[in-house]
């Protein structure tokens, strides 16, 4: 077996020797764990280049909360909100990846230095946005998907969570694939928090071989996410704020890791780059 232990390698990005990590900079006033601290696009840029020298392999960058619940924001105001900081950070040797549902975001943040397009839609959002990628031919993370914010815990219901979502990534990446984007630059990512609840994001999260048989490098995230204060809940069932679940985040960072995931998405760095890191220890040590 390869030294990357059957995690995959992503034409077009680099390649690393374990579970790559991608830091997550949220140029929002209103994302679900640290809406507004990086708003302005300076601070976003400092933030994005301090994530990179924690040990950040990818900087991810996004204009638009995905939180349950969230509305839209306008396509100018994301434009805004996130080319700026793709330029920088791309200009200071970061790879950046991103995270938009958006085709003209992700033209334009292609152009100024984006290496990867993040869509949680999987291209379903919009329809220009998988002929864009392929144009652009830059990788695409496909994740499961649903429907928006605004409506998506009515639709996590499930009989067979795993295969179900297995099912539904595999035919959108048969699509995504028929309107031209690459094989060999495709990321699948379960969707963790997207239409689901705990229990769906905890078997999940159990079964990623079985999300590896798709056959593509899979990408799990599952930074500070409500399932994770779910397990934390105290003894009345109050979840610990989101902030406060960057140590269980980094917990799951090491068991994909270990289950072979190509990445992990984490708001906090540090704990997840020594935990990937002991991670492959342990497996050149088998």
């Amino acid at each position: 077996m390869s030294s990357l232990r059957g995690r995959g390698t992503v034409e077009g990005l680099p390649r690393w020797d374990r579970c790559a990590v991608m830091g997550v900079v949220n140029v929002t006033p209103d994302s679900f764990s640290d809406g507004g601290r990086w708003f302005d696009t300076t601070a976003a840029v400092k933030r994005g280049l301090g994530l990179a020298a924690e040990g950040a392999d990818l900087v991810d960058v996004g204009g638009e909360s995905t939180r349950p619940g969230a509305s839209r924001v306008d396509e100018d105001e994301e434009l805004r909100r996130v080319v700026p900081v793709v330029r920088g950070l791309a200009s200071e040797g970061v790879t950046v990846s991103v995270d938009t549902m958006r085709a003209s975001v992700a033209e334009q943040a292609v152009a100024a230095g984006a290496a990867l397009v993040n869509d949680v839609s999987g291209g379903l959002a919009d329809p220009a946005m998988v002929p864009a990628v392929a144009a652009a031919g830059v990788p695409f993370v496909v994740m499961h998907w649903r429907g928006f914010s605004d409506g998506m815990n009515s639709r996590a219901v499930y009989t067979d969570v795993v295969a179900e979502v297995l099912a539904e990534l595999r035919a959108r990446m048969d699509a995504v694939i028929d309107g031209g984007v690459a094989p060999e630059r495709l990321v699948v990512d379960p969707g963790l928090g997207f239409a689901k609840r705990a229990e769906h994001d905890l078997t999940l999260l159990a079964h990623l071989a079985e999300l590896r048989a798709l056959g593509r490098p899979l990408l799990v995230a599952a930074s500070r996410k409500r399932f994770l204060g779910h397990v934390l809940a105290d003894g009345d069932g109050s979840p610990p704020p989101a902030r406060e679940r960057d140590a269980a985040t980094a917990a799951v960072s090491a068991l994909a890791a270990r289950e072979r995931a190509w990445a992990v998405r984490v708001h906090e760095v540090r704990a997840t780059a020594d935990a990937v890191r002991v991670a492959r220890a342990v497996e050149v040590a088998e």
